[in-house]
């Protein structure tokens, strides 16, 4: 017998009945159901009789010491269950509408991005939900990574070698090899091929640690037993092309990033340096609903036709 889809249309029966009413069905006990629902027993059973009035028959055998159903009881506890589990689907329905019209939502990039495509995600999404606030993080690619895993950043654009952060879900962007960019007039600009012996013969440029492009270059270095003199370091392409540009030093930069700085550098790769520097979107695969909404239009952003800015990593 469908005891609540039959009688539905002429019962109020409320959800606080239908959670006490499976409390004592699974626990078989009405002190036990009450602890589990925090409420007193008798409580709980003034709602079970209720319940039973509104339903028009009993639901459980209450004669012998352990409570059992009565053949009304089991066929409803089945259609207790879904109409508890639908009311939660509900809920989970509202607060995700819910936190994609109010919230906030923390953004990270590596120090020195200059990447477009984030930015047009970021447009893209405070346009369709202009209640959430988004800050913007600018750091080291290791503590954004950090920051995603223990839940104070939820989207963050990182450099990193050859792997993306484990335990993290990611969307790799670019994935490049280093390359050695030196000015007219330096020992290695005519030379044809370059190791990485060659180029630490010689002052470096290079990004500050944390970055991607740096794990890369200070782990080539330590499995050969290198140890480069790094002249100077900055965060930004601009700055460190500017800097090689003077006869400072060896630019180490990624290929898209040098080719931006063909007219003043030339740019060889190290051919002995074959792990790739990675620019990736890293996130928990647990992420707010405000989360899934942005990154929905990073993955647009970054799908969509045109070059990718090179960008500091």
């Amino acid at each position: 017998m469908d005891i609540l889809n039959a009688r539905s249309y002429s019962h109020d029966v409320e959800l606080r009945q239908l959670e006490y009413f499976i409390a004592v069905a699974e626990e078989r006990n009405f002190t036990r159901a009450a602890e589990r629902v925090h409420i007193s027993q008798s409580g709980v059973s003034a709602q079970m009789r209720t319940l039973e009035r509104e339903l028009g028959t009993e639901l459980f055998d209450r004669s012998a010491r352990i409570v059992t159903l009565t053949a009304a009881g089991k066929a409803a506890l089945e259609h207790a269950r879904a109409a508890l589990a639908a009311a939660g689907a509900v809920g989970r329905a509202v607060d995700e509408v819910t936190g994609l019209l109010q919230g906030r939502l923390t953004v990270g990039m590596v120090i020195g991005c200059t990447i477009t495509p984030l930015f047009d995600a970021l447009a893209a999404f405070h346009q369709a939900h202009p209640g959430v606030e988004v800050s913007l993080r600018e750091d080291s690619s290791d503590r954004l990574a950090d920051g995603v895993r223990e839940g104070t950043v939820d989207l963050a654009l990182i450099g990193a070698a050859a792997t993306t952060p484990e335990g993290l879900d990611a969307l790799t962007i670019i994935s490049e090899r280093l390359v050695a960019a030196v000015p007219a007039g330096h020992p290695l600009r005519e030379q044809r091929h370059i190791a990485l012996r060659d180029l630490t013969a010689h002052p470096i440029v290079c990004m500050p640690p944390g970055t991607g492009l740096r794990a890369v270059f200070d782990q080539a270095c330590a499995a050969q037993g290198l140890k480069p003199e790094i002249a100077l370091q900055a965060s930004a392409a601009d700055a460190i092309a500017d800097l090689a540009a003077r006869g400072l030093g060896v630019a180490v930069l990624s290929e898209s990033m040098a080719a931006r700085y063909s007219d003043r550098l030339t740019a060889h790769t190290i051919e002995d340096v074959t792990t790739p520097a990675l620019l990736a979107l890293i996130w928990k695969h647990t992420h707010s609903p405000a989360a899934r909404a942005l990154l929905a239009h990073s993955r647009r952003a970054f799908a969509a036709p045109g070059p990718t800015a090179p960008v500091n990593r």
